[in-house]
């Protein structure tokens, strides 16, 4: 059912007097919660070069260590959001279980950031910062609790370019971080022995690509996707995903 007309006005009249103050998130999410229920909120920047920086994180998240400090460190270059932001800006609402991979949920990234601080689905809505910069301001389920049901998603549909340009209208008052002349991270894996088309597998992989999805975007077999795992595991000598995502997180973390 649609939230009561006069309380969605009350608290979007609350959300609108917070704009530019340190309550703003917390009216924000009261009036997305009026739509449906959720447990958490969370706002990433990505830069034009590349980067992902914190716009609102809550102090009593699940884990931070992983969902923002790990997550800032590279791993939001396996982020199917992520991926939905590049280039042109994307619709103004992401929804997971229509960008996912059809492996995401088998992989280390998933198990990892996902099924380890128990998030269960997640909507984002697309926030355009200005210069390039753009934001995700997600909403997500945790642990025990459904997944967003079709109704409540097209609810925040509905409403999802009012929420970003409020939304826009807050975070565009926040200083945009200066642009760094290090190398940006990347969604593969650069050791010397891996050819770019090898690259460009691991990185597939680490997204939650199956071998029929990755032959797919690559216009190849899933039969010679396999024989390039193959290769490219004998290559970084490993016999797991679980430790191409480890040789992954070691290689964003000795270039930060």
């Amino acid at each position: 059912m649609a939230p009561p007309f006069r309380a969605w006005n009350d608290l979007l009249a609350h959300t609108v007097e917070a704009i530019g103050s340190p309550r703003f998130p917390e009216a924000l999410q009261a009036a997305l919660g009026l739509i449906a229920p959720f447990e958490m909120m969370n706002a990433f920047r990505y830069t034009p070069d590349g980067r992902a920086h914190d716009l609102h994180n809550p102090t009593d998240i699940v884990d931070r260590r992983i969902i923002v400090d790990q997550y800032l460190a590279g791993a939001y270059v396996l982020d199917p959001f992520y991926d939905a932001v590049q280039g042109e800006i994307a619709a103004p609402l992401l929804v997971m279980q229509d960008l996912a991979p059809d492996h995401f949920r088998q992989s280390e990234y998933y198990r990892v950031h996902y099924a380890s601080t128990t998030i269960k689905d997640e909507i984002g809505f697309v926030l355009d910062l200005g210069a390039g910069h753009v934001g995700v301001l997600s909403i997500s389920r945790l642990d025990i609790n459904p997944a967003f049901h079709r109704r409540q998603i097209e609810q925040f549909r509905e409403v999802a370019d009012l929420v970003c340009r409020i939304a826009e209208r807050h975070w565009r008052t926040v200083r945009p971080p200066a642009a760094s002349s290090d190398a940006p991270p990347s969604a593969g894996i650069a050791h010397p022995l891996l050819t770019p088309r090898e690259r460009e597998i691991v990185a597939l992989v680490l997204k939650g690509h199956s071998s029929l999805s990755i032959g797919a975007v690559l216009s190849l077999s899933p039969e010679t996707i396999k024989v390039h795992r193959r290769h490219i595991y004998a290559k970084l000598k490993i016999s797991s995903q679980g430790e191409l995502f480890r040789l992954f997180l070691a290689g964003q973390a000795a270039a930060s």
